[in-house]
């Protein structure tokens, strides 16, 4: 026989005080492991969602990132020739890319920031169609003129439409803002690679990384096949989402590993909370306990029944820790991406599953909380209690 429900709400009210605290450290604790995930996740997307299914980046073999690669004219030309890239009225879909980091201003502060300068081609905007000119125009190549991101011209000073700004050993000119749709490429400057190469004092003719656009995502294999038997080639090819994807990966596990350890320490304050509250709620009804012994109810019933209880905290005070932390989601941050030493920009990134996750948090800190002062009231001596009423 099961003791209602209604009988636990009513104990958790009459004792509102101590129901509250133990309410409020556990919506702390899931309100901040649900932020830290969504940072996580945030970021992760950011980056992964840079990539087009029908993209392939083109590095040298052995390189890990853009900034460790370096491909010749030669290497290029060959990467154009390949059967497998998309053409149009211009010439192959392929954007043979310099990467540089400069050092700007944060808007609004005096401290400075790593930023990507990426130069491009002229197709570049035909081969990463998920990125738009919003603002101005894009850049004429073969001039000092720049295109900035959203992301960069709200995080850094002197990026605005028209503005110049001194970037290696030349001045460039603000020409346009383009769109990346959330994508790191929204926290970048675009530049002409030629150009950039020269004010760096690089040979014109040397580039870091291809990124061709394919006639379609299932010709990657012949792609990489093509590629890897031309022995006149030492480069390895990857899905462009492979790619990104694999570039979140360092701080997406930090930041992980990070909020849990923040999780679980508060989390065991929490459970701590969740003891006290129950073991007060088993010392004062001590008497109530007795007496549903007395008339019929077993041990399993008074353990289960303060169970539940405690369950019954945690589920309200994961859902206020939940329902907390959801302005948050959208909101921009920015942190360094270890991979490319620069600063990105994104967004928290609250998902059903994050919540789903942080309301398992809960009822875990309950159900800890929860049984061992249920098995202590199971465990009371009746005969002792009632003689005493």
């Amino acid at each position: 026989m099961a003791i209602p429900v209604a009988y636990n709400l009513r104990s958790a009210r009459e004792r509102w005080t101590s129901s509250v605290v133990a309410v409020l450290g556990i919506a702390g604790t899931v309100g901040v492991f649900v932020a830290m995930l969504a940072l996580a996740r945030g970021f992760q997307a950011t980056v992964s969602s840079s990539g087009l299914p029908q993209n392939a980046i083109v590095q040298r073999s052995g390189a890990d990132t853009e900034m460790t690669s370096i491909l010749d004219v030669d290497a290029v030309r060959i990467v154009e020739d390949a059967p497998q890239v998309a053409r149009d009225a211009s010439g192959p879909l392929v954007s043979p890319e310099v990467v540089v980091i400069a050092a700007l201003p944060m808007r609004g502060t005096d401290a400075e920031a790593n930023v990507q300068i990426r130069g491009v081609s002229a197709r570049v905007l035909s081969v990463r169609d998920n990125v738009k000119m919003v603002e101005g125009r894009f850049l004429t190549p073969g001039l000092p003129e720049a295109v900035v991101g959203k992301g960069a011209r709200g995080a850094y000073g002197g990026l605005d439409l028209g503005a110049t700004v001194r970037i290696g050993a030349g001045t460039w000119t603000i020409v346009g803002v383009f769109d990346g749709k959330g994508t790191a490429f929204d926290s970048e400057v675009w530049a002409d690679a030629a150009i950039l190469n020269g004010f760096y004092q690089r040979p014109p003719s040397v580039f870091q990384t291809v990124t061709a656009r394919l006639r379609s995502a299932d010709d990657f294999p012949a792609f990489e096949a093509t590629l890897k038997g031309d022995p006149r080639l030492n480069v390895q090819a990857l899905r462009e989402p492979a790619y990104y994807a694999k570039q979140s990966e360092m701080i997406t596990t930090l930041i992980t590993a990070v909020g849990t350890l923040i999780a679980a320490v508060m989390g065991l304050g929490a459970v701590f909370g969740a003891l006290n509250t129950m073991y007060s709620a088993v010392s004062e009804r001590s008497r109530e306990i007795a007496v549903l012994r007395a008339i019929g109810f077993g041990g399993g019933a008074i353990v289960l029944s303060f169970f539940v209880e405690s369950l019954i905290i945690a589920f309200v005070g994961g859902l206020v820790g939940c329902l907390a932390v959801l302005p948050v989601n959208g909101l921009t941050t920015g942190t360094m991406n270890w991979q490319t030493f620069s600063h990105l920009a994104f967004a928290f990134r609250i998902t059903p599953d994050l919540l789903t996750l942080g309301m398992a948090f809960a009822l875990v800190m309950g159900a800890l909380g929860g049984l061992p002062p249920a098995i202590r009231a199971a465990r009371a001596n009746v005969a002792h209690t009632l003689r005493a009423l």
